[in-house]
């Protein structure tokens, strides 16, 4: 055997070795070590590496407190099951070295001040005022030569469009544009409007035309001002006074583009009944508005996470009055939950789940896991997940995890769940900078 075919063999060699100790164990929990860790005040974390090999561990001890004890440096088998407790927020690091010598890990710990918010399940009935004219669609004007024509379309304006001034004036009612059109009409003049397309503001120009068959002055234009559904409570956080509800944007009906928020209210519901979920044709819940001068809380911000605003109390009919706490993303895992909502009336009842699949997300996401119904009697009275279940939050190992976003239209008994964690940021209950970027090691 010649030098150069020692060399391949070699090689080759070192290729198989790397490859077997890529996929021992030891090397595996090594690589799954985490450069920072997350807790909330109080909590109490339990790592799992199974490494075959003794450690130094050295932190503060007024924050954290490693395998029980308190001290400075404490030696550890990491062969074991480390335990971190937390007892104060603030920011640390772990420092581990192997057999008390050789460097091995600094891990940056944030503790974060303890948070626990009262599961919600109950069903709400949703108020939204856009914050402007919203447009949804064009239409033909037949004008005094009996030529069709859309006003609209000649000034460049598209579905999804957000008017927001007319003449200088904040406009977010649709009767109040009919009689600005008749007004700018019958004067030969246009109106000028200021349009929110996206994150851009421009302006432009409408002439209205005197549509010969209504007798009337028209923009061409099909406009909205408001929307309503049901959907269902996340939780309520008492100490901060705000809820978040649906788990994901409320959109237009006709342009499926975002609605801004200009003004809204949630309101008791009363769910009468259960159009079944079937393959290819998800169900919904069927209900209507109770004591609607009972109004529950404001409607502020409306997110890819869901709608988020103040609320003065609890709604009735909770399945558990008492806070429970709340986990990271992170923290999520594949395996048995329960999902708290109504399906009769306004009776909140708890199902079980599935988390069948958990995508690992650093920055806000949605459609963080995908989750199945087991539990029978849910599968019996609704065939899985219909609309206005969205919201429903999710609860595993007595945390709540994460709420109910969407339905598989082609397996209704599956649908995706999005984090709490972003929801609660959304809500400004759990600050973003406390969101630190977890790296595989």
């Amino acid at each position: 055997m010649n030098a150069y075919q020692r060399k391949r063999w070699l090689g080759l060699l070192l290729v198989i070795i790397v490859c077997i100790l890529g996929l021992s164990s030891p090397i595996q929990h090594f690589a799954a070590f985490p450069n920072e860790i997350r807790l909330f005040s109080g909590q109490l974390k339990q790592l799992d590496y199974g490494m075959p090999v003794h450690a130094q561990v050295t932190s503060d001890p007024q924050l954290l407190s490693i395998n029980g004890s308190s001290d400075r440096s404490t030696s550890i088998n990491l062969n074991k099951p480390l335990t971190i407790q937390s007892s104060q927020s603030g920011k640390t690091t772990l420092k581990l070295k192997l057999f008390g010598k050789i460097p091995f890990k600094t891990v940056k710990v944030n503790v974060v001040p303890d948070l626990r918010v009262i599961p919600g399940g109950q069903t709400i009935g949703v108020k939204v005022k856009s914050a402007g004219i919203m447009v949804v669609g064009h239409h033909q004007v037949v004008n005094g030569k009996g030529a069709k024509v859309s006003p609209g379309e000649t000034a460049k304006l598209q579905l999804g469009d957000l008017i927001v001034r007319i003449n200088g004036n904040y406009v977010n009612e649709v009767y109040k544009v009919a009689k600005l059109a008749e007004e700018a009409g019958a004067a030969n003049r246009p109106l000028h409007l200021t349009v929110k397309r996206g994150s851009r503001m421009f302006d432009t120009k409408l002439m209205p035309v005197f549509d010969a068959e209504d007798r009337a002055w028209r923009l061409g234009l099909y406009i909205r001002d408001s929307a309503a559904g049901v959907g269902t409570l996340t939780f309520y956080a008492p100490d901060q006074g705000v809820y978040g509800a649906l788990g994901h944007v409320i959109t237009d009906m006709d342009t499926q583009t975002p609605i801004e928020v200009g003004e809204g209210q949630i309101l008791q519901s009363n769910v009468t009944s259960i159009n079944k979920s079937q393959t290819g044709e998800p169900g919904e819940k069927r209900a209507h508005f109770i004591k609607e001068s009972k109004v529950l809380g404001n409607i502020e911000r409306n997110t890819p996470f869901g709608i988020f605003g103040k609320m003065k109390e609890l709604p009735s009919h909770s399945y558990n009055q008492h806070a429970i706490p709340v986990a990271f993303a992170e923290e999520v895992k594949e395996g048995p939950a329960q999902l708290l909502t109504v399906v009769n009336g306004q009776k909140v009842e708890r199902f079980n789940v599935d988390i069948v699949h958990v995508t690992r997300q650093q920055s806000p996401a949605t459609k963080g896991m995908v989750i199945k119904i087991t539990d029978r009697r849910l599968l019996e009275q609704t065939g899985g997940i219909v609309q206005g279940m969205s919201g429903s939050p999710i609860i595993q190992d007595g945390k709540l995890i994460g709420a109910v976003t969407h339905v598989f239209v082609n397996d209704p008994t599956s649908g995706y769940g999005c984090f709490i964690e972003w929801m609660l940021q959304d809500a400004g209950v759990l600050l973003k900078q406390a969101n630190l970027n977890l790296k595989a090691a």
